[in-house]
């Protein structure tokens, strides 16, 4: 029993203090019985995860991305850029994202989004906030309004979705599940109510249903 405790106490001073309440990772996958996370949650430093038998679950963390597959009897406890795992089975790759999804909608970044369209010359393009690294974006957009993302350096693309609160989650909209893919390269707007953000999609983006932390655009 001591030991045990002295495991639990451990694997606690792994997960740093540090923006307790900030997320710093995002929940991919659940099968089983889990308790702790659902798909689509966001966790924070020192968050609980328990995992039954025959369950698992798959973190991506926001600024390092890294994504962990979690597997079999165990628990979990969320780190900033790693869990701390006990008994479990995992399972740890880096795929491509960008850490600065963690910041990029906040209020002094859409201001400047937003700054950056009304006076960019049409010779120049504005810099990206942003970088996707999956053509399908999945968006953030919580409640009710109209999600617009334009194309910036090439006229014409435009996609317009009225969203009447009823997305994935009250929030979340998968392009993937609609197959559409923005172009692989291109500069782009995208606007929710009083959240902008001027995002880039990597060259080498694939369409469709790659991992999130890659493709998650997060306008609240």
């Amino acid at each position: 029993m001591k030991r045990s405790i002295a495991v639990c106490l451990g694997l606690l001073a792994l997960a740093s203090p540090a923006a307790a309440d900030s997320p710093v990772a995002v929940v991919e996958d659940v099968q089983g019985k889990v308790t702790g996370a659902e798909f689509m949650d966001y966790v924070t430093p020192k968050a609980v995860i328990k995992i039954a038998d025959g369950g698992s679950v798959i973190l991506s963390y926001l600024k390092s991305c890294r994504r962990e597959t979690i597997r079999g009897a165990g628990t979990v406890i969320v780190g900033t850029d790693e869990s701390a795992v006990h008994l479990a089975e995992v399972k740890a790759e880096k795929t491509n994202c960008d850490p600065a999804q963690t910041n990029v909608t906040t209020r002094e970044t859409s201001g400047v989004a937003a700054t950056v369209l009304r006076s960019v010359d049409a010779s120049k393009q504005p810099q990206p906030q942003l970088t996707l690294y999956g053509a399908s974006p999945l968006v953030e957009a919580k409640g009710r309004g109209k999600l617009t993302i334009r194309r910036l350096d090439v006229p014409g693309e435009l996609q317009e979705i009225n969203l009447g609160g009823t997305q994935m989650k009250g929030r979340f909209v998968d392009f993937a599940n609609e197959n559409v893919a923005l172009t692989p390269g291109g500069l782009y707007s995208a606007k929710f109510k009083s959240s902008q953000i001027v995002f880039q999609v990597d060259a080498q983006a694939k369409p469709g249903a790659t991992p999130i932390v890659g493709r998650l655009l997060r306008m609240e």
